[in-house]
């Protein structure tokens, strides 16, 4: 089984407004809503291209509610623990000229919760998937992902990780199988700025020589690179549409090379389904689907 860990999931609620007017009443033009966070669009994006997949993670009150009951009518598993105090929080995405996002905070996690979310690791095996994505709540210890990553590590499971800087950087010594910086991301951890391809595949390259065992750059609208543990370097130009909605497209590429390695067992078929996935979300107002991803999949 995959599993997806979620510590501060949230509602999304996207609207739409043609003409966007700072301190004035604007009518929206397109309401969505869905339940939202990286590890959760793992989960949707998974059950899409035909996976299973349990979502984890923490939720509580009457957003908390709905968050699992959505997942549940999109055919998701889930089994998360819920906070007895607060509610789940609400992020608001504003779709107009320019895209603006307002993340909430979502309840405090205390420490028996977050023991119950370890005795849900303690029971996975070998054979599982674990997908730890996004960041931690502050109510929870800043080395969160260091202590899954330590109380899997003798399980010797694939592990994929989308975080960012020493969120990621102290989970490389455990050897994750899977994380995917962005071009950005690789700045902020290196400060030198990624100015070519060829310095990119350097730093990436880093990466993995400080224990990631595959890392995927993901480079928005120039397309994406893998440095797998075969020694290879693939580099892709993104797939050509407009893009639509850039919420989700990262997790959306996160699932699909899940998807494609452990169902072909090959770099190259990951790399693929990877970036027509995260395409596919990127091109779409909801997350990709399956038939999406195969139209995108012709291009290569």
């Amino acid at each position: 089984m995959i599993y997806t860990v979620t510590f501060n999931p949230s509602l999304d609620y996207i609207v739409s407004v043609d003409d966007f007017i700072l301190g004035k009443v604007n009518r929206t033009s397109k309401e969505l809503i869905y339940p939202g966070g990286k590890g959760i669009n793992v989960s949707l994006v998974l059950k899409n291209l035909g996976m299973e997949s349990t979502a984890l993670g923490f939720t509580a009150g009457f957003t908390g509610m709905e968050i699992e009951q959505a997942l549940q009518r999109w055919g998701c598993h889930t089994d998360f623990i819920r906070i007895p105090d607060g509610t789940s929080r609400i992020n608001i995405k504003l779709r107009a000229k320019e895209e603006t996002e307002i993340n909430g905070q979502g309840p405090e996690i205390s420490k028996e919760a977050l023991e119950q979310l370890y005795q849900k690791l303690d029971a996975m095996t070998s054979e599982d998937v674990l997908v730890l994505a996004g960041s931690i709540p502050g109510s929870m210890p800043t080395s969160g992902y260091e202590l899954i990553m330590e109380r899997v590590a003798k399980k010797k499971m694939k592990v994929a990780v989308d975080a960012t800087g020493d969120l990621l950087l102290n989970v490389l010594k455990y050897h994750p199988f899977l994380i995917k910086p962005n071009n950005h991301e690789l700045e902020e951890i290196f400060h030198v700025p990624m100015d070519g391809n060829d310095t990119i595949i350097i730093y990436a390259r880093k990466l993995q020589e400080m224990g990631a065992r595959n890392v995927l750059i993901s480079l928005a609208g120039d397309g994406a690179i893998l440095i797998s543990e075969d020694g290879e370097v693939r580099q892709s130009p993104a797939p050509k549409g407009k893009v639509v909605n850039s919420v989700g497209a990262g997790d959306s590429m996160v699932a699909g090379f899940l998807a494609g390695f452990l169902t072909t067992g090959e770099y190259e078929e990951a790399f693929r389904m990877g970036i027509a996935t995260g395409s596919a979300s990127a091109f779409s107002e909801r997350l990709a689907t399956k038939a999406e991803v195969e139209e995108i999949l012709k291009q290569f």
